[in-house]
């Protein structure tokens, strides 16, 4: 596993346009999005230890702030032939487990991961009801605590998403969010040979 953090995303780019499949064998889009107060893209995956220890409270992030209209999708980018625990068979069972209300979808080209300059899992961006990028990088600064090679502990330091749920109280508030933003870091995306980033 290499520790990567996010590339950072010029603040105010357009969110890039994709269609993917979904768990649930439908096609979704960012159009789907374009009447919602903002969007949450994540690029997650499953087996990474960084996503496990955020999975909760992202699950429960996302329901509390899609009643307040934000709208929420999550894609895995990863190589699912190298790293199979990551392919559509096992992201349906994820989002089952995780009780995830949003769409996960699967970005078999890693097309759309290259768009967004999405660099590592979990790696967030929230773009406004424009779909301009206000906020991008950690869902806060808790980290798992590594044991060994391959064990990781969450329980010490839970995972709270205040950094990413203070940019969306601004969002709703009309407020501007802070450009101090801190990168994410986790698990670098499971590139395909000839995608990864120069």
């Amino acid at each position: 596993m290499s520790m990567t953090p996010s590339t950072m995303l010029q603040l105010g780019t357009p969110a890039p346009d994709f269609r993917l499949p979904s768990t649930q064998g439908q096609q979704v889009s960012l159009n789907d999005f374009k009447q919602a107060k903002g969007l949450v893209v994540a690029f997650i995956c499953n087996h990474c230890p960084y996503v496990i220890h955020i999975a909760p409270r992202l699950a429960e992030l996302a329901k509390e702030y899609q009643q307040k209209g934000i709208a929420f999708v999550a894609i895995n980018s990863n190589d699912t032939e190298a790293y199979p625990a990551d392919n559509m068979h096992n992201m349906v069972l994820e989002k089952q487990n995780r009780e995830y209300s949003f769409p996960y979808l699967l970005d078999e080209t890693q097309q759309v991961a290259q768009a967004y300059s999405a660099a590592c899992t979990p790696d967030l961006y929230l773009f406004d009801r424009d779909q301009k990028l206000v906020y991008r990088g950690q869902f806060d600064s808790s980290r798992p605590h590594r044991i060994s090679s391959g064990n990781y502990d969450s329980s010490k330091n839970q995972a709270t998403g205040e950094d990413l749920q203070r940019a969306l109280d601004q969002l709703l508030a009309n407020q501007p969010i802070s450009v101090q933003q801190l990168p994410s870091m986790g698990c670098n995306i499971k590139w395909k040979a000839g995608n990864e980033p120069s």
